[in-house]
């Protein structure tokens, strides 16, 4: 396995695994409207996308961190937005290694760190919380969303 900084290049790798994370999440399923979506956060250059592939060139998972800044640290923090590990390639280490990842890039960015959310009752937690992350139990996180 290898982990790499994707870029538009890894198009035809990425897309199918952001579209089957979309479906998971139970959004409609667009390969084009992946592809678009991904594309365009290559060209505008506002996300980094870290995606494991396979000896075969196959791609197994990928993160996906949004740049933000912590005002009162005066330093960036990457949000890890998206994390997703193809069905067959689970249990093998892959979601650790994108995570490991993510963490090596915050340092040579000398950022404050990495947050994510995730739901209350996502496996996963075990993952994070062996890998050194902690839940924040101090603060409270709320969401404002524009309705259509």
């Amino acid at each position: 396995m290898k982990i790499i900084k994707a870029t538009v290049e890894n198009l035809d790798q990425l897309a199918p695994l952001f579209n089957e994370y979309r479906v998971f999440y139970k959004q409609a399923s667009s390969v084009f409207a992946t592809k678009q979506f991904l594309t365009q956060r290559f060209q505008e250059n506002d996300s980094v996308i870290f995606l494991a592939i396979f000896d075969n060139g196959e791609g197994m998972g990928f993160t996906q961190l949004y740049p933000s800044f912590s005002s009162v640290a005066m330093q960036r923090t990457y949000i890890l937005n998206d994390l997703f590990v193809a069905t067959h390639f689970r249990k093998k280490g892959v979601a650790e290694n994108l995570m490991n990842r993510a963490k090596e890039f915050a340092i040579e960015k000398n950022a404050r760190g990495l947050t994510l959310e995730t739901d209350t009752d996502n496996p996963a937690q075990k993952l994070y919380e062996r890998l050194g992350w902690v839940k924040d139990t101090a603060v409270f996180h709320y969401t404002w969303e524009v309705k259509n």
